[in-house]
């Protein structure tokens, strides 16, 4: 599970890797998502993806997504059911999901995510990164409007798969994160997903080295770097 993230400094060095590629100049570029250490579901977060029209060459884009997938298909923008993360054992047969997967697939970058572990009544939260470096989640995207009077909305969701080692003692859920060379693999607009990429990713994602650590309870509206600090002992 993949339920709030951070975005920091080391982020924009990813997001500027992404930038280049799109053969803007990264100054030039005008961030239309949300940044900060406490981003939470229905928020707009930088989504990296690559379209093409009528048969074009696939063109690098990033742009500002709704973090919960609204399938084309929905006539409303609140849905029964959460969409903000998909299950990446069943993504490419749900339909909620398995259009996004054959030819809309993205990334989001992070500099990490919070996961918290369940104890009786007790949640102790903690922070989840790879060492100093932003985090690629696999992700997928949809163009979704209510009406053709209404304006198209990005939207997007996160992969997830099942944690191993020491992360499935805190949860037993955790994003798919992709290692940079399957980057452009998983973006790429010219070919077909189906299943056999998503386990692709999965198992790629097994080679990024998480580590976590316990940080202090996040209130709701809390959005500081304070948040990914590490519990400091008492005595």
């Amino acid at each position: 599970m993949c339920g709030r993230f951070a975005m920091d400094q080391t982020v924009d060095e990813l997001i500027t890797e992404f930038v280049i590629v799109t053969g803007e100049q990264p100054e030039n570029w005008t961030p239309d998502w949300r940044t900060g250490y406490n981003i939470k579901p229905t928020e707009r977060i930088a989504t990296v993806f690559e379209s093409s029209r009528d048969g074009a060459t696939p063109v690098r884009r990033i742009e500002g997504a709704r973090w919960s997938l609204i399938p084309s298909w929905a006539r409303e923008e609140k849905l029964k059911y959460p969409t903000f993360n998909a299950r990446s054992e069943t993504a490419a047969s749900k339909p909620t999901f398995k259009s996004s997967v054959a030819s809309k697939r993205a990334i989001v970058p992070a500099r990490g995510y919070y996961e918290w572990k369940t104890a009786g009544k007790t949640k102790t939260p903690f922070f989840i990164s790879e060492a100093e470096q932003s985090l690629a989640f696999a992700a997928l995207y949809t163009w979704w409007r209510a009406s053709p009077e209404h304006e198209w909305m990005l939207t997007t969701t996160i992969l997830t798969r099942q944690a191993e080692g020491p992360l499935a003692e805190i949860h037993d859920r955790t994003p798919v994160t992709l290692p940079r060379h399957m980057h452009d693999v998983w973006l790429d607009a010219s070919v077909a997903g189906d299943q056999q990429l998503v386990d692709a990713a999965v198992d790629a994602s097994r080679n990024v080295e998480l580590a976590a650590r316990e940080v202090a309870p996040l209130g709701r509206d809390a959005d500081g770097p304070e948040l990914m600090e590490p519990v400091k002992p008492l005595f």
